[in-house]
């Protein structure tokens, strides 16, 4: 299996690169920390909530607001700023990035690497599940601050909700990248009044500030017995969208993102999450909604539309990156080909995917009215987030120890503390399985089972069309000796699966048209386990005499892949190519089920209609339509 990738450019950022420091760090505010800088909207409810069982009284909420604090240092400080984000995959980052670092430490163990790939890959799936319920509940968080506003407005937060997400999800095909620019300034206005009125309310009640001491989150924790993972399940909200800093470190660079946590996020937090501890210090009454209740009456409307901004942003960066994983997915054969439209002629990591694009609007518009409140919606937030986190953190075990050399005194306790501090968190969120935690395992088991299905259906297919292929320099020595076949003008370019076989639509052209062209391209498309592949790398081009050539054009999973911008770079190997006198020669294969292939009935049937609802590859390579010639064939598995 070919490593996938879930580095999660965002596409919606500004061009990234050419920026200084202090401008990548503004727009890294509106792009990486827009879902973790919406979570203070619930956390606090949350952790207070009755399902909790956390007793409302002093010495508990100052011990919540002393875990939130400490577990944002120990998570997002310690392993992801400190740790994690040192692991650049030439420059990226994100899980299936940092996969491709731990799968390459595996060569030669080739079970140890499938584990990896397969962990990792699901790994993927659950951010798909991410991509559902962080705009649900982000949103829908934001809009409850009517009901705090006026009662009478209760009604209305569900519809409302659902029609800002529905307009969110309309508006995707236009891109992203005009309204992108004025992202970083509204999360600075968010994050500014994150801290305003944090402060404000500290001053009233300053002895929350006892919460900096660790003793009372160890005793907020060591005191709640059974009851530990309930609670922990909850303030793990305060963490959702931690792994988007080392996921978005390839578009921003990891100092201006190091910079914009340290000097603006998690001062803004934290005094937010302590100010609420204040509020609820003074009013326990205030539990109700502790986050719209810390503003003074006269703001709470201009809160909640901040707030909404905010959280549309939040969910925007996450709607862009399952557009990005989709995109990866494809190109590394997880999935199968889509249409992928790009929405910027300037930034590469602008991508929308239709398809995608409506079955999230579907999904999120039914998460809305199936759980019906953020606080339901809360319960299955976590165990997808918290799944991702393990995962990464076991990853970077592999490329502690194998990748980068550090002797077991190092990569034990710089992994070890980590993996268990996930692992409490998953457990945790996992108690919530029955209240919503199944749904985004459900889904990304789906999409797990569809991926592998398609990737092992590639290979049988693959295999299967090996068997009556032709090795290509054996067919080209003979290609002078057969005298019924005419060579004709122009340039062919056949598409093969892997080089140095001959392509079943080049046989099907001399069989039935019997003619050859002056001059046979054979094009392999791969895709390599980096991220980008200069165009010094792009083509290798090799003359195989009587007018043939294998090039082989190369991609990193983050590249778009362009076949004729690819095969403009043969000029200088010696292989001019006028597109305007080329013909390109596609295979369409029609997957025929057979028993006794090795691969279940039914995953044959279920790639068998993938494979029949794929996308051209036409548009996927795209190659103009207009000098495409498709030939049909049929492959039994």
């Amino acid at each position: 299996m070919d490593t996938p990738s879930a580095a999660l450019p965002s596409p919606i950022a500004p061009s990234a690169r050419g920026h200084g420091t202090a401008g990548l760090a503004l727009a890294a505010l509106g792009v990486v920390y827009g879902d973790i800088g919406t979570s203070p909207l619930y956390a606090v409810k949350e952790i207070f909530s009755p399902a909790t069982g956390v007793p409302l009284q002093p010495d508990t909420i100052v011990g919540a607001v002393s875990v939130v604090f400490w577990l944002l240092m120990a998570v997002v400080t310690l392993k992801y700023v400190t740790l994690i984000m040192r692991a650049s995959n030439h420059g990226e980052g994100g899980i299936m990035a940092l996969l491709a670092l731990a799968a390459g430490t595996a060569a030669g163990k080739p079970a140890l690497r499938r584990r990896l790939l397969l962990a990792g890959t699901f790994g993927a799936c659950l951010f798909y599940g991410d991509s559902v319920l962080t705009p649900a509940v982000s949103v829908m968080s934001a809009v409850e601050g009517l009901e705090v506003a006026t009662p009478a407005l209760k009604p209305w937060v569900l519809p409302l909700s659902a029609g800002i997400l529905a307009a969110l999800f309309l508006v995707q095909r236009h891109g992203t990248g005009t309204v992108g620019r004025f992202f970083g300034p509204v999360i600075v206005l968010w994050f500014a009044a994150l801290a305003v009125v944090g402060v404000w309310q500290i001053a009233q009640a300053p002895q929350v500030l006892q919460a900096l001491d660790p003793r009372h989150a160890w005793h907020f924790l060591a005191t709640r017995g059974w009851g530990l993972f309930a609670a922990v399940g909850a303030v793990v909200l305060a963490i959702t969208g931690a792994e988007a800093l080392y996921a978005d470190m390839g578009h921003f660079g990891a100092r201006p993102i190091r910079l914009a946590w340290s000097l603006v996020v998690l001062p803004a937090l934290a005094l937010n999450y302590a100010g609420q501890g204040a509020l609820l210090l003074r009013d326990p009454q205030a539990v109700a909604n502790p986050f719209y209740l810390s503003f003074p009456p006269a703001l709470l409307l201009p809160a909640v539309a901040v707030a909404t901004a905010a959280t549309i942003i939040a969910s925007q960066a996450v709607i862009s990156g399952a557009y990005s994983l989709t995109q990866q997915a494809v190109q590394l054969g997880l999935l199968p080909r889509m249409r992928i439209v790009h929405t910027s002629a300037s930034e590469r990591g602008q991508v929308y995917v239709p398809f995608v694009n409506w079955v999230l609007l579907a999904a999120v518009v039914l998460a809305c009215f199936g759980f019906g409140s953020s606080s339901a919606m809360a319960s299955a937030y976590g165990i997808a987030v918290t799944g991702t986190m393990l995962i990464t953190t076991g990853l970077t075990w592999f490329v502690v120890r194998r990748a980068w050399g550090y002797p077991l005194w190092v990569s034990v306790p710089a992994t070890a503390l980590f993996i268990a501090l996930d692992t409490l968190l998953f457990l945790s969120c996992s108690t919530k399985f029955v209240e919503g935690g199944w749904f985004p395992l459900a889904l990304a088991a789906l999409l797990l089972v569809a991926m592998t299905a398609w990737y092992r259906g590639r290979e049988a297919l693959s295999q299967a069309m090996r068997q009556d292929m032709l090795a290509l320099p054996d067919f080209v020595r003979g290609t002078d000796l057969p005298a019924a076949v005419t060579r004709v003008d122009r340039t062919a370019v056949f598409l093969a699966a892997e080089p140095g076989i001959v392509p079943q639509a080049l046989l099907h052209n001399m069989k039935h048209n019997l003619v050859l062209h002056r001059r046979n391209v054979v094009l392999t498309v791969r895709f390599l386990e980096e991220p980008s592949v200069p165009a010094a790398r792009r083509v290798e081009v090799e003359d195989l005499g009587h007018g043939f050539w294998q090039v082989t054009a190369s991609f990193g999973f983050m590249d778009t892949p362009d076949v004729p911008a690819a095969l403009a770079l043969c000029e200088p190997h010696g292989l001019p190519i006028d597109l305007f006198a080329t013909s390109f020669f596609l295979s369409r294969e029609t997957v025929v089920p057979r028993l006794g292939s090795g691969m279940a009935r039914w995953r044959q049937n279920l790639f068998g209609a993938m494979s029949r609802n794929a996308g051209r590859a036409v548009d996927f390579f795209r190659i103009p339509s207009n000098a495409v010639i498709e030939l049909g064939t049929r492959v039994q598995l």
